[in-house]
């Protein structure tokens, strides 16, 4: 039986997936070398090759394509065992769990991506389920409030890891200051409270817990299409994989993208073990998330609609990298392009639907 959560319980662990995506939890080196040698064999009795996937959350309809093509087999297809290990507040950060060999692939995102080059870090982008980051600034219903820019010495409640992912962009284009900010702390009581403020969130999950719980309608604004250009939900893995098992990449890129189109169309499959894997997770939250992926153009938008879903080009993670140069959040002499390959994508709807 699923124990719904309360809204406000929701807003928490929902928000808290984004604090964990953006920054970094300090463990032991013991720990990451047990769940390495808990994902030793390489494959299975019945012939497929076992691989380990990680979530940057507690499973929800964010993760839905690759839970779909395990629940339908289409990994199986393409001859692969694949497990999912979900992230959440105790889990490690996606690099360290990659570079510890907890985990083949990761679902990263792009600053990250290019933020790991700078650091020698030796992992590649793949592909990118996310066109645009789901993440939002949500605000009170105010006729004064038509857009982002109107929010501008507003009150809004950011993390503090904003700080090194959205937050200098809207400084940046929007003249917004830090004077505005105020810490949010996976609490929407300090915005509910005060109808001149806003606060961040995921388009699929804050606005309706905030509904929920408020018993009104937020405004959203979706950063991606308000000057953030980050890819989101990527695949990510270890450089040495891509060189030496480039077949093995392929395959499970190519798998991962047709449980998204099949996700889609159909999420029942998928959904059944999501919710087998997060009992806390409603039919309600699922039903709401997954119209908003659609509505908002973040799996299939832009280079996707031709490319098909995973879709990333070069101009557009150069888009990305100097909006990190501008705004301080990265140095010019990275070489951005070390932080992911075009080889296993972009093939084309017609690739992934056959």
């Amino acid at each position: 039986m699923n124990h719904s959560p309360s809204p406000s319980t929701a807003i928490y662990r929902l928000s808290r997936r984004q604090f964990i995506q953006y920054s970094c939890i300090s463990i032991g080196s013991s720990l990451i070398a047990a769940c390495a040698n808990s994902n030793q064999k390489l494959s299975t009795n019945s012939g497929l090759d076992k691989v380990t996937f990680g979530t940057n959350w507690i499973a929800q309809a964010e993760h839905g394509g690759f839970y779909q093509a395990i629940a339908t087999g289409i990994y199986k297809n393409y001859g692969l065992d694949v497990t999912i290990k979900m992230g959440g507040p105790q889990v490690p950060s996606g690099t360290q769990l990659l570079m510890g060999g907890a985990v083949d692939f990761f679902m990263g995102y792009g600053v990250d991506a290019i933020n790991a080059i700078a650091q020698n870090i030796p992992k590649i982008t793949v592909a990118a389920i996310f066109q645009k980051d789901p993440q939002c600034i949500i605000s009170h219903p105010n006729t004064a409030i038509k857009s982002l820019a109107d929010l501008k010495g507003k009150p809004i409640y950011v993390s503090a890891a904003a700080n090194v992912t959205f937050w200098p962009i809207l400084k940046a284009k929007y003249g917004f200051s830090d004077e505005q900010k105020r810490p949010y702390n996976f609490n929407p009581a300090p915005f509910l409270a005060d109808k001149t403020s806003a606060q961040q969130g995921y388009i699929t999950s804050e606005p309706f817990a905030i509904e929920k719980q408020g018993g009104f309608k937020p405004i959203v604004f979706l950063l991606a299409d308000y000057g953030y250009p980050a890819y989101a939900t990527t695949i990510e893995t270890k450089k040495e994989l891509v060189e030496k098992n480039p077949d093995l990449v392929q395959r499970f890129v190519d798998a991962s993208i047709k449980g998204w189109y099949s996700y889609l169309e159909n999420p029942q499959p998928g959904n059944q073990l999501i919710k087998k894997d997060n009992p806390e997770m409603t039919d309600e939250q699922l039903a709401y998330s997954i119209p908003k992926l659609k509505e908002y153009g973040i799996i299939l938008s832009g280079e996707a609609e031709k490319l098909g879903i995973g879709a990333m080009t070069d101009a557009r993670w150069k888009s990305l990298f100097d909006s990190m140069v501008n705004t301080g959040l990265s140095q010019p002499h990275v070489n951005y392009k070390d932080a992911f390959t075009l080889q296993f994508v972009n093939q084309g709807i017609d690739y992934y639907k056959s």
